[in-house]
């Protein structure tokens, strides 16, 4: 492995990276391939042996032409856990992880077998954490507590309601949530238990079969929900806006249709504010500061990472297989190791 000089000049390395000549027209016409590509840090990033990297929805979108500001060529990918092995002397070793919004996005990102990221970036990996699951920690955290940073951390005694709550956005959502106190209530679309990690007890309503803004009201006394995370967007709009409690607010990060009718009267007889997320706007320091805040959480264990399973780890040969088991809304965090295919 290639170290740092005594001089402290940029070392390069020969890094195997997933590329993408141009977006696609669907996630069946992707034909990523892996090329060699020299690569060193600037004087104010760090050089990251990927360890282990994560393949989001938006990685998808992105290589399929649905945000028009991604650039190509590139390489995908988010977010990455790995090890240090060149810049100022006291990260040389180290442990560390991160997501970005630019990453993969704007200029070549995670998916690769090296990174150069910004210092401030990155975060030290807890060592209870292993290098998969500190790879898919980045984009559903980081979304979910940027939410809650603009909306108002939850607080002791505050109701959260989560829309679409087993998908990654929601059980991240639920663990900060109860993490601070709050009471989580989550809404699936068919009959399902939650199924992630929680500190506290969550209510589950099936809205397929139950009328979800009746049925907060009725767990909360009337009062409604002080905070409505919708991962999902439109489709669940309505029954968000009829939950919310007085002043409460409606976090959204997704759409579907996205055009939506509301009652422009109870929204602010209500005193209601919705507040957009998007995290692609996020840079890589901005949200390795977000991650820093809940360094805390991870230490403590009142957050956990998804679990990863085997089978949804894949070589970066098999980008193609990991971005088409994305695509069809796999419920596994898929993630790419970038050891060599044995």
């Amino acid at each position: 492995m290639p170290t740092a000089q005594d001089n402290d000049r940029p070392i390069a390395v020969e890094a195997r990276c997933v590329r993408l000549n141009a977006k696609a027209a669907d996630v069946a016409s992707l034909a990523p391939m892996v090329e060699r590509r020299s690569l060193s840090r600037a004087a104010n990033e760090l050089l990251i042996e990927v360890k282990a990297a994560a393949v989001n929805p938006s990685d998808v979108k992105a290589a399929t032409g649905l945000m028009p500001y991604a650039v190509f060529p590139r390489t995908p990918g988010r977010d990455y856990a790995g090890v240090v092995i060149d810049g100022p002397p006291d990260w040389i070793g180290r442990g560390v992880f991160g997501s970005s919004g630019d990453l993969g996005i704007r200029r070549d990102g995670t998916h690769a077998t090296h990174l150069a990221v910004e210092t401030d970036a990155v975060v030290d990996k807890p060592s209870s954490i292993s290098w998969e699951e500190a790879a898919g920690i980045g984009v559903p955290f980081v979304t979910a507590m940027e939410g809650f940073r603009r909306a108002g951390v939850p607080k002791p005694g505050e109701t959260v309601l989560v829309m679409g709550v087993n998908g990654k956005v929601g059980q991240a959502a639920v663990q900060i949530a109860t993490w601070h106190g709050a009471r989580a209530i989550g809404v699936v679309r068919k009959a399902e238990p939650y199924d992630g990690h929680a500190n506290a007890r969550v209510e589950v309503i099936d809205a397929s079969s139950t009328d979800v803004a009746a049925r907060v009201r009725e767990l909360t006394g009337g009062h409604g929900a002080d905070i409505v995370f919708n991962t999902v967007g439109d489709p669940y709009f309505e029954a968000a806006h009829k939950s919310l409690a007085l002043r409460g607010h409606q976090i959204l990060i997704a759409a579907v249709d996205r055009i939506v009718q509301f009652n422009i009267l109870e929204f602010y007889r209500g005193q209601h504010t919705y507040v957009g997320i998007d995290t692609l706007g996020l840079s890589s320091i901005a949200t390795g500061g977000v991650l820093r805040e809940l360094g805390p959480g991870f230490a403590s264990g009142h957050l956990k990472p998804f679990p990863i399973s085997q089978s949804a780890i894949y070589p970066l040969e098999d980008a193609r297989q990991a971005f088409i088991a994305v695509a069809g809304s796999s419920r596994d965090r898929v993630i790419l190791r970038p050891e060599k295919k044995s």
